[in-house]
């Protein structure tokens, strides 16, 4: 079956930038954002995919790829 993967993890690793920082600097709540680091999420939230291509200064095709289970 096929989901939906943030490629949040990478990218965080890629730059060298911890989950506490990024969740301070967007202002978002670690457990929520725990979620989408691990794929356990049924919704995307279309302005936290906006925050993070800014923060990452990536495209959405950067952040976001379809995986096999």
């Amino acid at each position: 079956m096929e989901y939906l993967h943030i490629r949040i993890t990478e990218l965080l690793q890629e730059n060298g930038i911890s989950k506490t920082r990024i969740c301070k600097d967007l202002d978002f709540q670690r457990g929520n954002f725990n979620r989408y680091c691990r794929d356990e999420f049924q919704r995307v939230d279309a302005n936290l995919i906006i925050k993070l291509c800014k923060y990452f200064d990536c495209t959405v095709g950067d952040l976001l790829e379809i995986r096999d289970d």
